[in-house]
């Protein structure tokens, strides 16, 4: 009896997009994605300074305000000349050429800021892990953090007189808040199980505070710090009202005692770009200090 033939079905064919012959997209260059990145983070604020600079013109030119309320920006660069160089037998502005006023007035904020942000990481980790310190000391912290610089600044001259100790103190005062709220919050949300850890293998409490404690509160307080140098910014023309120049703030201060506004621009975008320059500096420092930060 012969075997009865065995017949074999042909096997289906792969769809088109399934086979090894489907064409494939091409996908961009890496290096030129980079690149068209770079120009682009290079490109928009360029466009949006460009932008502002139209604008500005425009509404200078339109003659809906005059150029002592208004002054377009070919008199702003004038008075950026005038108080960088010596005019007509004058230093600058006051005898004191502006990269002089900004150097003193950012010593200053050194100084103070300085000062401020010493006592704010030393108060945020004490309150961070002392129960009774955070409960003593963290409304007065509040309440010092709502006030306005300029609320305590005349106490602080009739105190400490005119010169350089009330300017210095009220950028500390200024400058102390933002820390020490940063810190003790990033103190008190430390993972316990880290810190318990750290203690059944022997740590006493000084090595847990150095080892665990403050690595873990790092990233928040360095944001911290740079929210203080910005607060101590902002005060800048506060801590210079009285005797301030030479001084950033005291030039521009003076200035509008006279309705000098090209001047009072011009110290204006000096302090706005000295504080980018100061805060990217800041941030590189995070990113060194902390480049585990943002990351998984």
């Amino acid at each position: 009896m012969e075997d009865a033939p065995v017949s074999v079905s042909p096997s289906p064919s792969k769809p088109d997009h399934l086979t090894p012959s489907a064409e494939v997209p091409p996908q961009p260059n890496a290096p030129v994605r980079d690149l068209w990145a770079r120009a682009r983070h290079v490109a928009l604020p360029l466009g949006s300074l460009l932008l502002f600079l139209v604008v500005w013109q425009l509404l200078a030119a339109s003659g809906t305000w005059s150029e002592t309320l208004v002054p377009p920006p070919a008199r702003v660069w004038d008075a950026f000349l005038t108080v960088s160089t010596t005019h007509d037998g004058v230093r600058g502005y006051n005898g004191t050429y502006l990269v002089e006023h900004l150097g003193i007035s950012v010593r200053r904020i050194a100084i103070g800021a300085g000062v401020g942000i010493a006592l704010g990481v030393l108060f945020g980790l004490l309150m961070g892990t002392v129960g009774w310190v955070r409960s003593l000391f963290e409304p007065w912290i509040t309440f010092l953090r709502t006030l306005p610089p300029l609320a305590y600044f005349s106490l602080l001259i009739i105190w400490l007189g005119i010169n350089e100790e009330p300017k210095v103190t009220l950028l500390a005062v200024a400058a102390f808040p933002p820390v020490a709220v940063s810190t003790t919050t990033a103190v008190a949300a430390v993972p316990k199980h880290l810190v318990e850890a750290a203690r059944a293998l022997g740590a006493s409490r000084w090595d847990v505070v150095r080892d665990v404690v403050v690595p873990s509160a790092l990233p928040e307080t360095l944001t911290g710090v740079r929210l203080a140098v910005g607060v101590a910014y902002s005060s800048l023309v506060a801590a210079e009202l009285v005797n301030g120049l030479p001084g950033i703030g005291g030039m521009v201060k003076d200035a509008a005692n006279y309705n000098n506004t090209p001047v009072v621009l011009v110290g204006i975008i000096a302090i706005g770009i000295s504080g980018l320059i100061i805060d990217g500096l800041l941030l590189r420092l995070e990113r060194a200090v902390v480049p585990w930060r943002g990351r998984a």
